[in-house]
């Protein structure tokens, strides 16, 4: 059994389609071709170069890599890792059909394979560094396989999808290679949140996560109040604008530092609160992220409450840092850096 990673979209954009389908896709524009037809990889690079004729030689033969496996090599009982964009999760389903053409479309979605999910919005530190490294490949379908990766998450899975036991994280980041086995440099920025992320569950666990979530707050100009740990009332956090708090908006926050997703119900909760303590907005914040049911079902309240998983707490973050406390930011000590993004991937 083989365990492939399989991106939806570069931005998450594909994500709920393989969520809700309980498929994974090729998600390349205007391939609307039998990929079964095809008996050699040269003659999908053939094709994909007349399909695509601005792109170089060596970009062809690069998504030629990825997307053959995907028609010739993957096989029912094989694991497909998706991780989210969205939120900081990862989803692993297991393939239970062949490879399917759809000549209809729409494109891109041509070519796909069912599968079921066993592992759903599973927190990315829940795994290793050294096997996240391998998630981060710089491609959108490759086979996860070094590492000793495939033994170590069939062992999660066993043990159902509990946090893999800690090891040294000192195997350099890797992507993949002509064959789309993980080999070469990955994507730093999503290794580099990756850590931060570690740091901040290993610096601000349980209650102390509302306390990171206050100074983002007060970074973005609100006087807060944070309840005493313990029994809230349904409000971890109050927020108001304006140096003493009486301004509008006047935000209710519930701060959920665990790593289960959070349902619908609880979400509700905090609508009631938001009444309760006569907020005009409520501010859910939860590192686990939340069901996928959620933020589609809520659009009815867009304008009474906004969610936060770990990713957009982490953009939040970012994007207030240098404004923080200073004995904060001695807890969470943070550089910007700047790297070339790497092309034709």
């Amino acid at each position: 059994m083989a365990i492939w990673l399989v991106r939806a979209g570069s931005h998450g954009e594909y994500e709920q389609k393989f969520i809700q389908e309980n498929r994974v896709y090729v998600t390349w524009d205007g391939l609307d071709a039998d990929l079964r037809k095809l008996h050699e990889r040269k003659e999908l690079i053939d094709l994909m170069g007349r399909i695509y004729p601005d792109a170089k030689p060596r970009t062809i033969q690069n998504w030629a890599s990825q997307v053959w496996p995907f028609a010739h090599e993957i096989k029912q009982g094989d694991l497909v890792v998706v991780p989210f964009k969205s939120q900081w999760v990862i989803y692993i389903g297991e393939v239970v059909s062949d490879y399917h053409f759809e000549p209809g479309g729409p494109n891109p979605y041509y070519h796909w394979r069912s599968v079921k999910w066993v592992g759903e919005a599973i927190p990315r530190s829940s795994f290793s560094q050294d096997i996240l490294y391998t998630f981060g490949a710089f491609m959108t379908i490759c086979r996860v396989q070094r590492n000793d990766a495939e033994a170590r998450i069939n062992a999660m899975r066993a043990n159902n999808w509990q946090p893999e036991s800690l090891r040294a994280a000192t195997v350099q980041p890797t992507a993949t290679d002509e064959e789309g086995v993980a080999e070469g440099p990955a994507d730093l920025e999503e290794l580099a949140r990756d850590q931060i992320a570690r740091a901040i569950e290993a610096k601000f666990k349980g209650h102390d996560l509302t306390r990171l979530v206050e100074a983002v707050l007060e970074a973005q100009g609100y006087t807060t109040y944070r309840s005493p740990e313990g029994a809230d009332g349904g409000a971890d956090i109050l927020a108001g604008a304006g140096p003493h708090g009486f301004g509008q908006p006047r935000l209710c926050v519930e701060v959920k530092s665990g790593s289960t997703p959070t349902d619908r119900p609880t979400v509700d909760k905090l609508l009631g609160a938001v009444t309760k303590f006569g907020a005009t907005e409520g501010l859910f914040v939860s590192w686990g992220g939340f069901k996928p049911n959620v933020q589609k079902e809520l659009a009815a309240s867009f304008f009474r409450v906004r969610l936060w998983s770990q990713k957009e707490l982490l953009e939040q973050l970012f994007s207030t840092y240098e404004e923080l406390d200073a004995d904060l930011k001695a807890e969470l000590p943070l550089k910007r850096i700047w790297t070339v993004t790497p092309q034709d991937q």
